[in-house]
């Protein structure tokens, strides 16, 4: 079956780059990625982007701490997942499916603006966020995901569309269950990297964000990471602001 990818630039976020690689130095300008997956059994999103009150009310929106760690000047009113969807002709309320890599708010903050999609989340990571502790120890916010959806928690790999072009990928480490996700195109296989490995560096030297849930869960990822580039996999890493300059987008599809 014939499957198109796209990208979706969502904003960025300035943050300081030693607390997202170990040894970085000074800030970084992060790309904030959504993907658009149109299979003929459906339309997908890997991702959301951020929720449109970060431009007004951020302290309103995260903590205190997300409030110090970032900037949000990069984040106009035409980037949110909705305006990036209308500005290629594709109606949000027709998204199928919402598949999440994790629970931190640039990567859901714009589930509420996508209402008719199911979400698809590794189990792990649902249960975290609904833990009455979520936000103190994950970081998570339930205003970007408790928002009625139907939730699909799964567990390990899971074929999306049910012929092998479209399959999560548990990657935990980063949070208790991050996921990424594998698309095979008919240009080769595609995998999308999500926050299991922030740059090109990551992989290649090994260097963590200072915040992990799990360091050796998150090392063992990149190891499976590394196995599927090795294999002949294209990774995409979406905050890596050089490696995004190339990356072609909407609607001009990714391979």
């Amino acid at each position: 079956m014939s499957v198109k990818l796209y990208a979706l630039t969502c904003g960025h976020l300035n943050g300081p780059f030693d607390a997202l690689m170990e040894g970085g130095e000074g800030r970084i300008d992060l790309p904030i990625p959504s993907f658009l997956i149109e299979h003929p059994k459906g339309r997908a999103l890997y991702d959301t982007g951020m929720h449109p009150e970060l431009r007004t009310n951020a302290k309103g929106r995260v903590s205190e701490r997300i409030n110090s760690m970032f900037g949000f000047s990069g984040f106009g009113p035409g980037d949110d997942i909705k305006s990036k969807l209308e500005a290629i002709d594709k109606d949000p309320a027709k998204v199928d499916l919402i598949i999440v890599s994790h629970l931190h708010f640039d990567h859901v903050g714009g589930n509420e603006l996508v209402p008719n999609a199911t979400v698809i989340v590794q189990r792990p990571e649902w249960e975290a966020g609904m833990a009455p502790e979520s936000e103190a120890r994950f970081g998570f916010y339930k205003a970007d995901f408790d928002k009625g959806h139907k939730v699909k928690a799964v567990e390990g790999e899971y074929d999306v569309f049910g012929d092998g072009s479209v399959v999560c990928l548990p990657t935990y480490g980063h949070t208790p269950g991050h996921q990424s996700l594998k698309v095979r195109t008919e240009k080769g296989e595609i995998v999308l990297t999500g926050d299991a490995c922030y740059f090109c560096r990551t992989l290649k030297e090994r260097r963590l964000p200072v915040r992990v849930f799990d360091r050796e869960l998150m090392l063992a990822s990149l190891d499976r990471l590394q196995a599927l580039e090795k294999g002949g996999a294209e990774l995409i890493f979406g905050h890596d602001p050089e490696f995004w300059k190339g990356v072609p987008q909407a609607p001009v599809p990714l391979f």
